[in-house]
């Protein structure tokens, strides 16, 4: 049992810490937000993640996992002290490093003995010396503190974090000093136990396997958009998730992310490829392929606009439902949330936005007020001219389409990410488009 500070509570954070509360460790988390910790301290969880509720609850009552905003006090009891907080994407596309270096002045003065510093936040190769250099200038006077930084990157996938974490693909750890290696391996014993893969490298090039692996996903999901505007152009008989089925089959390229649709969103793909292709930049590096897969996304959004758009006809007057405003399901996320991408573009251009979310809607409200947000899927839908299916739910899979029609002003739908049968939908009466699935 080692005893964890944890600075940030966050998706990143507040996963990592309750799971590794989980596993048997005296974890505290660390939020300079006092309204957030009191909310943590009632077992209220600030975002939507399946499972993470009842994860937190039971290791707080279990005395593994406290919140606290006193952080002097919980980075003098831990032995490793983890960095969790956001590295959102400035103007200029690179990351921006402020909340990263602020942590660090802010713990130096107050480690004693030998600490071991794990930077958990996605960050450019070279931070973690960053970060190892601002806590050596803000040592106390005298100190004889020693610390090690040990780069240990995130793999959480939104909407099955606490399973992702529980059953990881691999742990990756980069570290100078066999005594740092030792302590963070140690915390994930308990996936060591079950031969999850654990990745030991030097810290530099444990901070790239982050943005490499993003960057070849987000590869993948623009070179199946690519294909579905192909197959668009080829005619109404060819379809994309023929095409994307076939080539997943093929075990060196696996059918993950693989799916056409309006693009990638969310607080990662995005981010992470723009900050990529910023530090590449900065070291002379041309990076074509990873330039191409942004530019792709891109232009993705705009090609399934204009669908939703000739659906619609004539804006005067007309009004499109919208299923999904959380960039994926299983999650509150909104964050490049193509859902309200597609609610401005219609807005303002005189069109109507109705729109239901099974999770997200508090947060949508929060930032774009004037949709007109409904109790479910078939009152979002009352009086539209067109559906705009943008994030794949469950339940969004199952609905009448019959009592839709109905609903609907004009029975119109566009299948953003490809859930319906186009013959079964076309039966019932809708005009029906998909992405890379012919038009009709």
């Amino acid at each position: 049992m080692s005893r964890i500070c944890m600075i940030g509570t966050g998706y990143v954070g507040l996963v990592t810490g309750a799971c590794l509360a989980d596993f048997g460790h005296q974890v505290m988390c660390v939020d300079s937000n006092p309204e957030r910790v009191e909310g943590l301290n009632r077992l209220s969880v600030p975002f939507f993640e399946p499972g993470l509720d009842d994860l937190v609850a039971k290791n707080a009552l279990e005395r593994r996992l406290t919140f606290t905003s006193d952080l002097p006090e919980a980075v003098r009891k831990s032995s490793a002290i983890f960095i969790a907080v956001g590295t959102p994407q400035s103007k200029s596309g690179a990351t921006d490093l402020s909340a990263v270096r602020e942590v660090a002045r802010q713990i130096a003065p107050h480690l004693t003995g030998y600490k071991v510093i794990v930077q958990k936040s996605t960050v450019p190769p070279g931070t973690s010396r960053i970060v190892s250099e601002i806590i050596r200038k803000n040592l106390k006077r005298g100190s004889k503190a020693k610390f090690d930084i040990v780069s240990n990157p995130e793999f959480l996938r939104e909407g099955s974090a606490v399973d992702t974490f529980m059953h990881a693909d691999r742990i990756v750890i980069g570290a100078e000093s066999a005594r740092a290696l030792k302590v963070v391996s140690e915390l994930y014993r308990p996936l060591y136990l079950i031969e999850t893969p654990m990745v030991r490298t030097n810290i530099e090039t444990a901070e790239l396997i982050k943005y490499s692996a993003n960057a070849f996903l987000a590869t993948k999901i623009s070179f199946i958009n690519e294909m579905a505007r192909l197959c668009e152009a080829i005619g109404p008989q060819v379809d994309v998730n023929v095409v994307a089925k076939a080539i997943g089959l093929d075990r060196r390229i696996g059918p993950k992310f693989l799916h056409a649709g309006p693009g990638y969103g969310g607080s990662c793909l995005p981010k992470d490829t723009a900050s990529l292709l910023y530090f590449s930049k900065e070291r002379g590096v041309k990076m074509p392929v990873a330039r191409g897969t942004v530019e792709v996304n891109d232009t993705q959004k705009d090609f399934v606009l204009e669908k939703i758009l000739r659906a619609v006809g004539s804006p005067r007057g007309k009004t499109v439902a919208i299923l999904g405003l959380a960039f994926k399901p299983n999650t509150d996320d909104i964050r490049e949330s193509l859902g309200l991408d597609f609610a401005r573009a219609l807005m303002k251009r005189g069109i109507k936005v109705r729109a239901y979310d099974p999770v997200a809607m508090p947060a949508s409200q929060a930032v774009m007020p004037k949709i007109v947000y409904c109790p479910d899927a078939y009152q979002a839908t009352k009086g539209a001219d067109a559906l705009a299916v943008v994030t794949e739910w469950n339940q969004f899979r199952q609905l009448d389409l019959g009592r839709i029609k109905r609903l609907m002003r004009r029975p119109a739908i566009v299948d953003c990410r490809n859930i319906y049968d186009p013959s079964t939908v076309r039966e019932i009466g809708f005009r029906y488009q998909g992405v890379g699935r012919g038009e009709a």
